[in-house]
């Protein structure tokens, strides 16, 4: 939805004004035509798919308006040190954190964790190899568009996963470089996020558990 519309009312027209020719008709309120909304785009009246992209206006009024409910995944290797991604896009651009996403409209938590897994780290891991960690609180005062006026709320369910990842199939369109670090490195690495380092007993004062 890109913005909010009403249905048209009738309402009747004033009145002319009688004995007064320089009279001005009170205006109507400005409501969206029936004819208009019809006409309007087909992803405000069709529900989307689970796993689906919402169109840039949809999704900006679920940003404005919701919280987002996501998957972060703290992928370990064999020897212990965790995957992070440098974000190519706004909320915490430039930041290093783990991989995630968010979960679509009538989407199982196991079909996104299949899907998040797939699109962030090239490979499809499922949510019986992951190990729950807590639900965390996001909050940014930045949005994916980078628009004015609005943050981000994320309401993030935590998963480690221990398993070997090839880099070379790590995407790059979410995240220009990776990097594996140990968690004493992480922690103390000014680059990572802090939203990440609460992954690892440094919470930081919007975590939720």
């Amino acid at each position: 939805m890109t913005g909010r519309t009403s249905r048209a009312l009738k309402d009747p027209l004033p009145e002319p004004a009688q004995g007064r020719p320089n009279a001005r008709a009170t205006p109507l309120p400005c409501w969206t035509s029936w004819s208009s909304l019809i006409r309007s785009p087909p992803s405000m009246h069709r529900e989307p798919k689970p796993g689906q992209r919402l169109q840039p206006g949809d999704f900006n009024s679920v940003v404005r308006l919701t919280p987002l409910v996501a998957i972060d995944m703290i992928v370990r290797s064999p020897d212990g040190r965790v995957l992070l991604g440098r974000r190519n896009n706004e909320p915490a651009k430039g930041r290093l954190f783990v991989p995630g996403g968010r979960i679509t409209k009538n989407e199982t938590f196991a079909a996104a964790f299949r899907r998040i897994s797939l699109a962030e780290l090239g490979m499809e891991k499922k949510m019986a190899e992951a190990r729950f960690l807590g639900v965390y609180e996001h909050f940014y005062s930045t949005n994916n568009r980078e628009q004015p006026g609005f943050g981000t709320h994320y309401v993030t369910l935590a998963y480690e996963v221990t398993s070997p990842v090839q880099d070379a199939l790590l995407p790059r369109d979410q995240h220009a470089e990776y990097l594996w670090k140990t968690e004493a490195e992480l922690v103390h690495c000014p680059e990572v996020h802090d939203y990440t380092k609460a992954y690892f007993g440094r919470p930081s004062d919007r975590a939720a558990h």
